[in-house]
């Protein structure tokens, strides 16, 4: 018995702390983040990657979707790696097998919790910063693909948004805006969704 769950708790800890140190490698050399991003990465200019947020109520749906996802790929190895290490500390200090059981469970546990918390903290950190396209209205944008007439598609406009530019799927209830014209921003219909109006020359 000894000896086979010894097996187990090496093998977990071998395997998640493998996994769990490529994660971190992965992470902090920017490959591998999780993206839940509603637009295309071409969609955003000047290096600005990231989620656009959907209003208030998607805000809260978010923060409960970050509060549910107790089970993932990340918690899952946390859960392996420390289940695995208690374990075999456990056994080195000469805890029986029934303890020694239960202090690898609850150290698994404990692991999994807490980057399960961390990971929503991250995301409802990451939600704060995120672009409200509402804020693009009454800007002056430029467009970037033309726009259909009477909203029968949609173009693409560059406007200044909370300090950075960025590019927007476009309609407009009017005529064709043709590539290159300046626009007023008059709703924001969707998160990734602008409407726009030919600006007005002076």
């Amino acid at each position: 018995m000894d000896t086979s769950m010894n097996t187990v708790y090496l093998l977990c800890a071998t395997v998640g702390g493998t996994v769990l140190v490529v994660q971190t490698i992965l992470l902090v050399i920017g490959v591998g983040a999780d993206t839940d991003a509603d637009v295309d990465p071409g969609d955003v200019h000047d290096g600005d990657v990231g989620h656009y947020a959907h209003g208030h109520d998607s805000g809260h749906a978010h923060d409960a979707d970050a509060s549910l996802k107790l089970l993932s790929f990340k918690t899952i190895v946390a859960f392996l790696t420390f289940f695995g290490l208690a374990g075999l500390a456990a056994q080195k200090g000469g805890t029986g097998p029934g303890p020694t059981l239960g202090i690898a469970a609850l150290a698994g546990t404990g692991a999994l919790y807490l980057v399960a918390y961390l990971m929503a903290a991250m995301t409802r950190l990451h939600s704060q910063g995120n672009l409200d396209v509402q804020n693009a209205v009454g800007q002056t944008a430029t467009v970037y693909l033309r726009v259909p007439e009477g909203k029968s598609g949609h173009g693409k406009v560059t406007v200044a948004v909370q300090g950075r530019r960025v590019q927007l799927k476009a309609v407009t209830p009017g005529a064709e805006i043709p590539t290159g014209a300046e626009v007023r921003v008059v709703a924001a219909p969707a998160s990734d969704t602008v409407e726009v109006v030919p600006a007005e020359r002076s």
